[in-house]
């Protein structure tokens, strides 16, 4: 389903630590995020990126913000948010401020920045069904 309003969230690439991804540096994970955002545009979304702090008071405030501006269909939480133990509150924060503003959004998840358009096409198909 094309033309849904997406909304990317992702660790923001100046926070992340980089001693657990040997081989990658902000330089190298940010040109990976802006192919990411070419394909999704090629792809037909309507995509909104969100690059949060990883203080979830921070965070929550950012998502809060962003939410109150505009209206999603489908979010996608990065794997860096989700997946290292340290974020687990964050995560948390981030999906509770999201089904609170919208109770209806779907929620998706990527394992890297090259499965975010994969992603979003199973969120936005369950949409449609």
């Amino acid at each position: 389903m094309t033309g849904s309003h997406v909304l990317t969230i992702g660790l923001h690439p100046k926070v992340l630590d980089y001693n657990r991804f040997p081989g990658l540096d902000e330089a190298a994970l940010l040109a990976r995020i802006d192919a990411v955002d070419g394909s999704l545009r090629d792809a037909g979304f309507e995509a909104t990126s969100c690059r949060v702090s990883a203080s979830p008071d921070e965070a929550e405030a950012e998502v809060r913000q962003l939410l109150a501006e505009q209206s999603f269909d489908v979010a996608m939480i990065g794997a860096a948010v989700r997946a290292i133990p340290e974020h687990t509150l964050l995560f948390e924060r981030i999906v509770n401020t999201l089904i609170q503003a919208n109770p209806r959004i779907r929620l998706c998840f990527n394992t890297s920045p090259e499965t975010t358009v994969d992603a979003l096409r199973r969120g936005t198909t369950r949409l449609a069904g």
